[in-house]
């Protein structure tokens, strides 16, 4: 993360937790018109698991709602106005991770390790600064990513942005690929039969 956004995750990251919520992590982001501070807020793991049931669920998030939102950004706001850390106009926006969610720390790396990121690098890295790959492991202060099939270890504080990159098919909204690659399933039609995609034969003239 940047300077400005760590100095304000560490400033903020108690009155989030007052409200009983996680705060993942912040973007700082600055411009000519005023910068734009986002933060992600998120459920923490062990209240959601427990609300849903599935102890190995892990994926947060779903509890986030609009009164979460507004509640954090209630307080967020009134403690910028008094500590005032930063100089000019600013938009304070809350957020909650969504399926594409941020990868902020080590930590997040390590709880979704097995599934797919798309990183974004400060410094180049074998000739690359951007990569989609597996999380294979966390160690140390490194993530190795599997980049297909090659193994490829990134130091933590070279790592700019980063996302997990959704499974469509898995949570069900995209159809699923058969051996081939191909949608499986095919078209259907609105009572979900399948749809026969086959034009009808021309009959000959006064064919009945």
């Amino acid at each position: 993360m940047a300077d400005k956004a760590t100095q304000l995750k560490t400033m903020l990251a108690a009155t989030v937790e007052s409200l009983g919520l996680e705060l993942l992590g912040i973007e700082y982001l600055p411009a000519p018109g005023g910068a734009l501070v986002r933060l992600y807020i998120d459920v923490p793991a062990a209240d959601t698991d427990a609300a849903d049931g599935d102890p190995a669920d892990g994926e947060g998030g779903q509890g986030v709602t609009i009164e979460h939102c507004e509640a954090v950004s209630r307080e967020v706001s009134a403690q910028l106005d008094v500590e005032d850390p930063i100089s000019g106009n600013y938009t304070l926006e809350v957020s909650s991770p969504g399926v594409d969610r941020p990868l902020f720390e080590l930590a997040h790396f390590a709880r979704f390790a097995g599934q797919t990121a798309k990183v974004g690098l400060k410094l180049p890295q074998d000739g690359r600064r951007r990569l989609t790959g597996r999380i294979a492991s966390v160690d140390g202060e490194t993530v190795t990513f599997d980049v297909d099939g090659t193994p490829l270890t990134v130091q933590v504080e070279n790592i700019d942005k980063a996302r997990l990159v959704p499974d469509w098919a898995a949570l069900g909204l995209a159809p699923s690929k058969d051996k081939k690659g191909r949608a499986a399933g095919g078209a259907r039609n609105a009572d979900n039969t399948p749809r026969d995609n086959k034009r009808p034969g021309r009959k000959p003239a006064g064919a009945e």
